[in-house]
């Protein structure tokens, strides 16, 4: 598999274990020393993540995932990823977020593609 698509396939399974509620997958995808940024936040690591993803482990998402730019530089990549994220809580809570990330991934010794540093900036719509 070449490397764009092995980047490719690290989205798609995100996405798709996102949707699952699968956060023992998500993990996986991610490096040791992974690194988000939001707004209004400090930046934090895999705990922080847990946290945030469990927050919605009962809730009913959907979302899409469109790569608009992929660069790869060696053991490094780059993409500007544009998503749609729809959050339904069992209480009947409703949140929609769109806008662009960008995300660094690095190719680790295993040979596995894995999120490293992931600006996220994600606003309300509607």
């Amino acid at each position: 598999m070449s490397d764009e698509a092995a980047i490719r396939q690290v989205i798609e399974t995100w996405m798709a274990a996102t949707r699952k509620g699968d956060l023992s997958t998500v993990l996986t995808l991610m490096t040791d020393d992974v690194l988000f940024m939001v707004p209004g936040q400090e930046p934090f690591g895999k705990d922080g993540f847990t946290a945030s993803f469990k927050t919605i482990a009962n809730a009913q998402v959907e979302a899409t995932s469109e790569i608009v730019e992929l660069k790869i530089l060696g053991d490094w990549a780059f993409l500007r990823n544009h998503l749609d994220l729809k959050i339904a809580s069992p209480d009947g809570g409703h949140a929609h977020r769109a806008g662009y990330t960008l995300t660094l991934l690095r190719k680790e010794a295993d040979g596995q593609w894995r999120l490293a540093r992931d600006a996220n900036l994600l606003a309300p719509v509607g």
